[in-house]
């Protein structure tokens, strides 16, 4: 007998050997079912994915979890979103689950959650993980009025990523292009030019591209943008073989992985002789370049695609705080002005 099960979430993935392999969850961001389509053994991991999401006890953190799950804000995130997100829900369940609601109203239940943090201290980038997802899920509670207070509001990170000195400076660009493969040099191109994300990049088609802009959606946000491809953008991409639907490849045509571009992107940096930048520097590079270039918040945040606040954000915070040409571009348009 054909068994229909609601809410099987599909993702298809293409390996490092061109080969697709499509993976199944129980729903979206929940477990992954190992067993075969078709087989007793689906219906059965289906089964008990869902037995273990159906009955949440009333009065516990698990209602909250489960509501947050079940949100029209979780749903529309990325599946590599949801995918992480999952990770660490899963080990807020297994620890707070069946706490109950009325001790979120405790004002020591806070220094509990810390004390569970910590727990992670090792891995600092996990701690702040974990206790961002616990966070966002109170947050989200409360503002569907099922909580009163959210005890992880303000502090709690342990990791501090300072990138204030973290621009690919023209001659970090140029070292890597002198040492990078056509594929990988397309890539650093794209995203000096048009200051998108990786992932959004390595997904980017050709059909995308119409010869004088790029049109694409990022996954990350939802925002569909056009970015105005510049001449040297342009000329790159005019003389580049398209060996395959997508714009970016492997050097045997095939669509990346984010592991193996990864693997790839690291390597050519070593070979440059580039240490503590990462490709993601270079969407905030991007900023910069245009914010030296006269470009007002709102262009940049049109370009790229950020929120006005973010590119304020990085250009006061992040970026923009030691940049001395900046600092020169000023004192110019000062003298420029006046004499005295």
């Amino acid at each position: 007998m054909r068994v229909h099960l609601k809410g099987i979430h599909c993702v298809e993935m293409k390996l490092a050997t061109g080969a697709t392999r499509i993976y199944y969850y129980a729903w979206r961001g929940g477990p992954r079912i190992t067993a075969l389509p078709g087989t007793p053994d689906f219906v059965r991991q289906y089964q008990e994915a869902h037995a273990d999401l159906r009955a949440p006890a009333a009065g516990t953190f698990m209602t909250l979890i489960a509501a947050f799950k079940g949100s029209a804000d979780y749903l529309k995130l990325a599946s590599s979103t949801v995918r992480a997100y999952a990770a660490y829900i899963k080990l807020i369940e297994e620890e707070f689950g069946d706490l109950p609601l009325a001790a979120l109203k405790d004002p020591r239940v806070r220094g509990e959650f810390k004390a569970w943090r910590d727990r992670f201290a090792n891995t600092p980038r996990k701690a702040d993980y974990a206790w961002s997802t616990l966070s966002r899920i109170l947050s989200f509670s409360k503002d569907r009025g099922l909580i009163s207070s959210n005890p992880c509001e303000g502090g709690g990170r342990l990791y501090a990523a300072n990138r204030t000195d973290k621009i690919w400076q023209d001659t970090d660009v140029a070292a890597l292009l002198g040492v990078a493969p056509p594929e990988l040099a397309l890539a650093m191109m794209l995203a000096l030019w048009t200051g998108q994300r990786q992932g959004d990049l390595l997904r980017l088609p050709w059909s995308a591209y119409d010869g004088k802009h790029i049109r694409l959606t990022q996954s990350k946000t939802g925002r569909r943008i056009v970015v105005p491809a510049g001449q040297p953008l342009r000329t790159l991409l005019d003389r580049t073989e398209r060996r395959g639907p997508l714009v970016l490849t492997t050097t045997r045509g095939r669509p990346w992985t984010s592991d193996g571009f990864r693997t790839s992107w690291g390597k050519a940096c070593d070979r440059a002789g580039i240490r503590g930048l990462t490709f993601h520097d270079i969407r905030g590079s991007a900023v910069v370049r245009l914010a030296l270039a006269d470009a007002t918040v709102p262009q940049i945040a049109t370009f790229t695609g950020h929120s006005l606040r973010d590119v304020e954000a990085i250009l006061d915070a992040h970026y923009l705080g030691r940049d001395v040409q900046l600092a020169e571009i000023a004192v110019m348009k000062l003298e420029a002005r006046t004499k005295l």
